[in-house]
């Protein structure tokens, strides 16, 4: 069985595919996503709304693990480099996520990171 750490490694990994319904399928029924210059989103269906808008304008995106921790049994860290070409413009985001696991799957998840660095970008 794959420990939380795992789990959340093939989560990042699974961004570079773009597919809303396969990232999403890493939540709990209610889980919820709080990227956190904006408001929470709760439940499956719609985190996979919430990533199916933003993913609109991707053309790719390679997600690139700094360093990764579990704390406990259902907390893992993850510290990020978001590398996202769009149709607007391309992006290297460093970020941090907090999982918060629930039965192997996403409870909870906290993305930080500086919403200045993405607006330049896009600009």
């Amino acid at each position: 069985m794959p420990t939380n750490t795992d789990t959340i490694t093939n989560f990042v990994n699974a961004w570079s595919r773009m597919d809303p319904g396969e990232l999403a399928s890493y939540f709990c029924e209610d889980g919820a996503y709080y990227n956190m210059p904006t408001q929470p989103v709760e439940g499956r269906a719609n985190v996979e709304t919430y990533i199916r808008k933003f993913l609109s304008n991707w053309t790719e995106t390679t997600w690139d693990i700094i360093n990764i921790a579990a704390a406990g049994e259902n907390l893992v860290f993850c510290e990020r480099l978001d590398r996202t070409k769009t149709t607007a413009g391309d992006v290297d985001l460093p970020c941090v996520g907090v999982f918060e696991m629930e039965d192997g799957k996403i409870k909870l998840w906290r993305d930080y990171f500086d919403m200045g660095t993405f607006v330049k970008a896009m600009s």
